[in-house]
């Protein structure tokens, strides 16, 4: 593991859903940490993790997300925090890019 990453060195990589992109920051078996760059009108649908809680910090644009029956919307310096059980979605329906810093702890 690195002790200091310098995030313009890596390259944003698409996950599973598409117009997600993601950066690698800490990837442990206690947790893990992502930069997500988050396409004008992309969706993640609505899921859950049973074995860990997520959160997750916006640093740029609109993100809406929806957590149980709340739906929120957040801008830079807001944090949101996932429950294991509780299913959430993430969604940018703003004509800009959203960077967000997500992240997840093992229970």
């Amino acid at each position: 593991m690195k002790a200091k990453l310098i995030t313009g060195e890596l390259n944003w990589k698409e996950g599973k859903v598409r117009n997600f992109l993601s950066k690698e920051l800490l990837n442990s078996e206690s947790g893990t940490v992502k930069l997500v760059k988050i396409i004008p009108d992309a969706a993640y649908p609505l899921h859950n993790h049973p074995d860990k809680t997520e959160y997750c910090y916006v640093l740029q644009g609109l993100l809406f997300c929806k957590v149980g029956e709340e739906s929120f919307a957040g801008t830079a310096g807001d944090f949101f925090i996932f429950p294991c059980t509780i299913q959430h979605a993430l969604a940018n329906h703003s004509d800009e890019d959203c960077i967000v810093l997500i992240g997840a702890i093992k229970i």
